[in-house]
């Protein structure tokens, strides 16, 4: 089925009214609906399918200030209340929250959260991960994967091109060599 994908950069085309009739349109086309969130505004997203903060936007989000940060996503009390509070109040079918050397949190209501280590080897510039991140998601779970297989190729893609230098791509060779890379 169709995707819909806001990417919101806070610039102001983006509106809550606007928000709010997408997400509604694209309901009612049956379309599922991918946000990279902004801001404090906490209804605004109310009715995506998929959230993909990173974690700054994901404690903005729930207004919770971050003073927790472990390195295990898993065991970070502060990480876990703001998933099971954007997760409850905002309803979206799944929350991948991005973050950064950690790698990736994929929620879900009633399930516990599935940590996904980051395969970057090297970070030369994190310009446009978010970015490769909801695009591979997409394009990932469009063609039928799931939420887990979606977010481990989405995790390989952002590691590819935080790799380069400015705001790069991720090729489909390069993707199948970084998973080549990983399996052994």
């Amino acid at each position: 089925g169709a995707v819909l994908v806001l990417s919101d950069y806070a610039k102001g085309v983006l509106t809550p009214d606007a928000i709010a009739a997408l997400i509604a349109a694209a309901k009612k086309a049956g379309s599922k609906v991918i946000v990279d969130p902004k801001g404090r505004d906490f209804g605004r997203y109310k009715g995506a399918s998929l959230l993909t903060p990173n974690r700054k936007e994901a404690f903005e989000l729930a207004g919770v200030s971050d003073g927790t940060r472990t390195a295990d996503p898993l065991k970070d009390p502060g990480l876990q209340r703001v998933a099971e509070t954007l997760l409850s109040e905002l309803s979206p079918a799944l929350l991948l929250i991005t973050l950064g050397d950690l790698g990736m949190l994929l929620c879900q209501r009633g399930q516990k959260p599935f940590h996904i280590p980051t395969v970057a080897r090297e970070v030369f510039d994190v310009s446009g991960a978010g970015d490769t991140v909801i695009a591979s998601f997409t394009l990932a779970v469009a063609a039928g994967a799931s939420p887990v297989e979606a977010a481990i190729i989405s995790n390989h893609a952002a590691g590819i091109v935080v790799g380069k230098v400015g705001t790069a791509t991720c090729s489909p060779s390069e993707l199948v060599e970084s998973f080549r890379r990983h399996s052994k």
